[in-house]
């Protein structure tokens, strides 16, 4: 089944053609990271407005690139929330009327059951059940994995997201978006014990994290040491790095336990940080688990991870939209209380 999945919840155009919700044949993401950088942040009337002028050119790149013809194309499957609403619409709406022109089965697929399921897209994917942590921009939370599409919510924010949490410490920095990335190639270079800045564990037995007040501290660093902060640039990151890697660490470790799993995953924009990934690892062999984790180019934003889902979602008849359908700006997962 060849499946062509669209992406537009946030700042990506994104589109992919997968086989069997596991070889991808094309996968192609137009990035606005440039226009966004100025502000620090995703502007999202910009981000609605490039995705409109990206989302046919990327289409029609993926199909080619994929070397396929309109007519070998099964069905579409498109991000449905959550995201921001103006740019989920665009690429929504367009899939909606590409598959009604060439009559197509449509399918809508939650942006979150889309990255914990980019982990089959990889050579040796987990065997369910299986606990995920899902970290990026917009979303910090565990969740049990019971199937493709039944997945349970553990635990999730209170606040900011982890990502959002390293966004907005780059801002702080004058270091510009996407803060991810500048962020860990700092921590690299800095001594991680130098400045200590507090766990926000919140409850150690809980599944709930919170990051707004480490972004806090961080902030309240850079204005008592207003005069020498920028010497120190390297250890701030290095320290602040370490408080959210040991939180998310911990926890996903604890979740395992008590939901007795032998299985976990890290999925998202953020499982691509290098010492998130490396302080996982040690802490899964620690505790006898296996670690599962998404290539690189598979933990951003990307249209395989919902092309996936789609069919995940054709082969079990759930999930199929019709031209009445529309997004959602957040996701509702059914809580599993242990």
């Amino acid at each position: 089944m060849i499946i062509l999945g669209i992406e537009s919840s946030c700042d990506d155009t994104a589109a992919a053609v997968v086989v069997n919700g596991e070889k991808i044949l094309s996968s192609v993401v137009s990035s606005q990271e440039d226009l966004h950088n100025v502000y620090g942040g995703v502007v999202p009337e910009i981000a609605s407005r490039k995705h409109i002028e990206s989302i046919s050119m990327v289409v029609d790149k993926a199909i080619d690139a994929a070397g396929i013809s309109l007519k070998e194309i099964d069905g579409v499957a498109a991000t449905m929330g959550p995201g921001l609403i103006g740019s989920l619409l665009v690429g929504f709406t367009f899939a909606k009327a590409f598959s009604y022109a060439n009559n197509f089965p449509f399918a809508g697929v939650d942006h979150l059951k889309g990255h914990i399921n980019s982990l089959f897209l990889e050579e040796n994917p987990p065997l369910f059940p299986f606990v995920a942590l899902l970290v990026s921009g917009g979303h910090t939370a565990l969740y049990y994995v019971q199937d493709h599409l039944n997945i349970k919510l553990l635990g999730q924010t209170r606040d900011d997201a982890a990502g959002e949490a390293y966004d907005k410490v780059s801002k702080m920095f004058g270091l510009g978006y996407p803060g991810g990335r500048v962020i860990d190639e700092l921590a690299e270079k800095g001594d991680k014990e130098k400045i200590f800045f507090s766990r926000p564990y919140l409850d150690k037995e809980a599944f709930d994290f919170s990051f707004s007040g480490i972004k806090t501290a961080v902030n309240r660093y850079i204005q008592t040491h207003n005069e020498t902060y920028k010497e120190d640039i390297i250890h701030i990151a290095a320290g602040f790095q370490e408080a959210v890697v040991d939180v998310l660490s911990l926890k996903l470790i604890n979740a395992a336990k008590k939901t007795g799993c032998d299985k976990i995953a890290v999925v998202g924009g953020v499982a691509a940080n290098k010492r998130l990934r490396a302080k996982v690892k040690k802490e899964a062999t620690g505790a006898g688990l296996s670690l599962y984790l998404p290539s690189f180019d598979l933990c951003g934003d990307n249209a395989a991870m919902i092309a996936v889902a789609g069919f995940h979602c054709f082969k079990q008849k759930q999930g199929f939209a019709g031209l009445d359908s529309d997004v959602y700006s957040r996701s509702s997962f059914n809580l599993l209380t242990l």
